[in-house]
């Protein structure tokens, strides 16, 4: 595998509305290989499929969505090589989110860099408009717009939405800066009422809407992730005591 660690995958956050630290979130890396997947049409009655991720502070279970069905399929065969089997949540944020999937965190010391590793190939890009980042979203991370403006996933690196609430305000403010032209639509993106209400009272981070591929939500679990984002962190947002995962398919 070939990374370049001046072009690291990013999860970003919009300071002008929200008053949140910024951050990188991600893999390194050039590829030397880009991982595609033909386009799947989507059938009604495809059942969904769903991953248990254990943590030092319980357990989670994932559910993975059919109309992503690139970002589904390389997760699901990266879990069942145990890919993800001793990694760490290697940054985290209150109110924010938390990341996982850098393969070189296995074991790592604390002093040693994460974040820019992963398994040597992207992801097309699978943003939806329908697939926001609510509380317990699971989407991946990717290189900024600069080095990646097709906006292409990491191939391993996840991160899953803590967030907060925000107000009816707060979202429309962010609505009026969401253009999902870029990505083929031809209308301006508007939020629903019942979406505006989820991010009221459930929380998350509508300023990541429309920028990254979600592809999958936390059905069970959703307090290990408030469980995970309270840990003291060290520098580069690491937790000082490591926070290791397991992951398995349950369907």
């Amino acid at each position: 595998m070939k990374f370049n660690s001046q072009a690291p995958y990013i999860v970003s956050s919009m300071l002008i509305l929200m008053g949140l630290t910024q951050a990188g979130c991600g893999e390194n890396g050039t590829l030397e290989d880009e991982k595609t997947t033909d386009s799947i049409e989507m059938v009604a009655e495809e059942p969904t499929r769903k991953v248990r991720i254990e943590t030092n502070f319980g357990e989670m279970v994932v559910e993975l969505s059919n109309a992503t069905p690139g970002h589904r399929d390389n997760f699901i065969e990266l879990v069942e090589a145990g890919f993800y089997d001793s990694l760490l949540f290697h940054r985290v944020i209150s109110e924010f989110m938390i990341q996982g999937g850098d393969p070189t965190s296995r074991g790592a010391a604390l002093a040693t860099p994460l974040g820019m590793g992963g398994p040597g190939y992207q992801i097309p890009a699978e943003i939806r408009t329908d697939h926001l980042h609510f509380k317990g979203a699971l989407a991946a991370a990717r290189q900024g717009d600069a080095a990646n403006p097709e906006r292409k996933s990491s191939g391993s690196q996840f991160y899953l939405v803590q967030g907060r609430p925000f107000t009816k305000e707060e979202v429309l403010n962010i609505e009026a800066r969401n253009f999902p032209e870029e990505f083929g639509d031809a209308e301006v993106f508007k939020y629903s009422d019942e979406d505006i209400e989820r991010y009221g009272t459930d929380g998350g981070v509508p300023f990541l809407d429309n920028m990254y591929t979600v592809f999958g939500q936390v059905v069970e679990g959703l307090d290990v992730i408030d469980s995970i984002a309270a840990v003291q962190t060290a520098a580069g947002n690491r937790p000082k005591n490591d926070v290791t995962m397991m992951m398995e398919l349950i369907n």
